[in-house]
């Protein structure tokens, strides 16, 4: 499954999907139009440490938000890179 989620034409498709979604930065600061270029550059490095179990995500950051109830819940704000490969995740599901 990681490799189906790791391969470039998943990994494509899931930005692509970010893309439609009109996603917003991340926490980390990256811009969607930056993801592109970044698993372009990194893609390699980022699988081998996936693949050998050293690979650290960074943190969400969790922001509260109020429900119609007065209530509030929290809401976790991931990374762009996140987004990407939770999408690459569903692609790989698909097929």
């Amino acid at each position: 499954m990681v490799e189906k989620v790791l391969n470039r034409k998943n990994l494509y498709k899931a930005y692509r999907q970010v893309v439609r979604n009109k996603g917003s930065a991340g926490v980390d600061g990256m811009k969607v139009t930056e993801l592109l270029s970044y698993l372009e550059s990194n893609r390699d490095s980022i699988a081998t440490s996936i693949l050998n179990h050293t690979y650290v995500p960074k943190p969400i950051k969790g922001v509260e938000i109020s429900k119609s109830n007065g209530k509030t819940r929290l809401l976790g704000v991931p990374t762009v890179l996140k987004n990407g490969f939770t999408n690459s995740e569903k692609s790989g599901w698909d097929g």
